[in-house]
């Protein structure tokens, strides 16, 4: 009577301790709620195993959240969304190949292959491990020389790094396997617009925009190369575009307003320059 009662209170503890967890995890109170779930999760109660992991990881404590959110993997406890945050821990551990097979599985593409490389490299960038990313990209491209969009990342490093000769060699060759790919013209746009070379920038931003209608960045970096050379009226009207898709880049607002300055409309000019350097300051 006396050890089931004890049983009963034990559990009741762990309940109460998981739902004030839960309720801190709710509120989005990360730290506290690792707290408060660490008992349950001992425990071993399922959903709180799941929870301390997510807890642990958003309060930034990765090596702590890594072995329960591998628990929960392995319980199948939100297989996806469990994948993705074990990936990204493994990323920030420095265990590669671990965040290849969470990729993979997550993806649902076999481990190794070089889809689960290029993926996992795509969520290195994304946390600004190049360096990782870099050695998994060359790796998939030893197993596929044709895998679509690896050198498109690798060349986006490039141009990150000012590697611009090594950039414009990437993207032509990525445009070569993958011809319709709007972001390699606008990176490679990108690339030449760097060493002011607008006679092979323009070209390839035009693409870039015929592609994808409805992205900002070839506007703005089109626009810029018309002002560079004088063409203020198609400056303006590629600014102006650029500025309907996204209204509050500082960049567009800046360059359209050094185009109205030359064109002689200087007030209008200036004002979206001030606009310019308060959004700049807002971010």
């Amino acid at each position: 009577m006396m050890l089931a009662l004890g049983l009963l209170l034990l559990q009741s503890g762990i309940e109460e301790a998981y739902q004030k967890g839960l309720n801190h995890y709710q509120q989005r109170q990360y730290r506290e709620a690792a707290e408060a779930l660490a008992a349950p999760a001992a425990a071993a109660h399922k959903d709180a195993t799941l929870l301390l992991g997510q807890s642990l990881y958003l309060n930034g404590r990765t090596p702590d959240a890594l072995p329960w959110l591998e628990k929960a993997l392995e319980a199948n406890l939100k297989p996806l969304e469990t994948s993705y945050m074990l990936g990204n821990a493994y990323i920030q551990a420095r265990q590669p190949g671990q965040a290849v097979k969470a990729f993979a599985r997550m993806f649902a593409v076999p481990p190794e292959s070089p889809a689960a490389l290029l993926l996992t490299a795509q969520m290195m960038l994304r946390q600004e491990f190049e360096e990782d990313a870099t050695k998994l990209l060359e790796r998939a491209l030893a197993l596929n020389p044709n895998l679509p969009e690896a050198r498109y990342l690798l060349g986006q490093t490039a141009i990150f790094r000012s590697q611009l000769d090594r950039a414009v060699e990437l993207l032509a060759k990525e445009i070569e396997i993958n011809p319709n790919f709007a972001m390699a013209y606008y990176r490679l746009g990108d690339a030449y617009s760097r060493r002011e070379d607008w006679d092979n920038a323009i070209p390839q931003l035009q693409k870039a925009i015929w592609l994808n209608p409805n992205y900002s960045g070839p506007y703005i970096l089109l626009g810029k190369g018309y002002l560079k050379r004088k063409d203020l009226g198609n400056a303006e009207g590629l600014l102006r575009r650029a500025l309907q898709l996204d209204p509050n880049n500082y960049s567009a607002h800046y360059l359209l307003g050094q185009t109205l300055v030359q064109a002689g409309r200087p007030e209008e000019g200036r004002k979206l320059m001030e606009r310019s350097q308060q959004l700049r300051s807002d971010r």
